[in-house]
């Protein structure tokens, strides 16, 4: 596997219940870097520009709203194959539907308070990453 870059956000109900350590703990046991992170309030317009590609889904006005309903925590990981490493660390986006251990399973409610985002494939993760990051923002350093 090479090694890539991928988006994960920690959402308004994640940060709500105080679990950014528990998260971030579970992406370095999975051996995803953190290279870039920052607090976020999105603006519903903020929220509409990320989600764009939902535009005209039943979901979107929703899942705009609940993302810019509170502050996010936004990082950018790395590692070998570190889009689907975290997605499988997120589990499934239905927590009801998430494998047990997943980060969904233990602190998801329902399918759009499931705490975290991650990007689904390469090209995703390029829009996502330069949509929150200046490329100056992403710090390289040696880990394990």
């Amino acid at each position: 596997m090479a090694n890539e870059r991928t988006l994960a956000i920690i959402k308004p109900d994640a940060m709500e219940k105080g679990i950014i350590g528990d998260i971030v703990q579970r992406m370095e046991e999975h051996n995803l870097k953190v290279i870039g992170g920052k607090m976020l309030k999105l603006t519903k317009e903020r929220a509409e520009g990320f989600y764009a590609v939902h535009k005209g889904k039943p979901f979107f006005n929703d899942l705009a709203k609940f993302m810019s309903s509170g502050p996010c925590f936004v990082l950018c990981l790395e590692g070998e194959g570190a889009i689907i490493r975290w997605r499988e660390v997120m589990g499934a986006t239905n927590p009801e539907e998430a494998a047990e251990g997943t980060l969904r399973a233990d602190f998801g409610t329902d399918i759009q308070c499931n705490a975290v985002h991650g990007s689904d494939s390469a090209e995703t993760a390029r829009f996502e990453v330069s949509y929150f990051f200046e490329p100056h923002e992403l710090v390289q350093y040696e880990w394990m």
